[in-house]
């Protein structure tokens, strides 16, 4: 069987670094799609499925810890890769205590990016089998 490619969400309130992020995972051949809000990507991954979210930190109205919280309520097995331009290590600590899978500091090479997307895809996948058999 053909191992499938993760379909991504990008959560990004900056119009160009999210328009030009979906399009470089797309001509990688990612089924991405993107929102600006985190409130758009919980009504997205509710009539949606994804494997992987992409979420900013930084965005008003909901920051992407809140975003966080919410979507792992909604889909455990969702694996979300914080991107952020100010990393530290108390939100680091934070990322993990809501099981968000590991964060990038922005900017940061796409090679590294498409790696983690890669790690957490196989890490879900693996979850989600694992709770089909139990």
């Amino acid at each position: 069987m053909m191992p499938t490619l993760p379909r991504i969400l990008v959560v990004d309130d900056e119009e160009a670094f999210r328009s030009a992020l979906s399009e470089r995972l797309r001509v990688r051949g990612l089924d991405t799609t993107a929102v600006g809000t985190g409130r758009e990507a919980l009504a997205e991954i509710k009539k949606t499925l994804y494997d992987v979210i992409l979420l900013d930190i930084k965005m008003p109205e909901m920051n992407g810890m809140e975003a966080l919280a919410e979507i792992k309520k909604i889909n455990p097995f969702l694996e979300v890769i914080i991107l952020t331009g100010h990393a530290s290590i108390d939100a680091a600590v934070e990322i993990t205590k809501l099981g968000g899978y590991d964060y990038l500091l922005k900017p940061f090479p796409l090679d590294e990016l498409l790696g983690k997307i890669e790690e957490a895809h196989e890490k879900k996948m693996a979850r989600e089998k694992r709770n089909i058999k139990a």
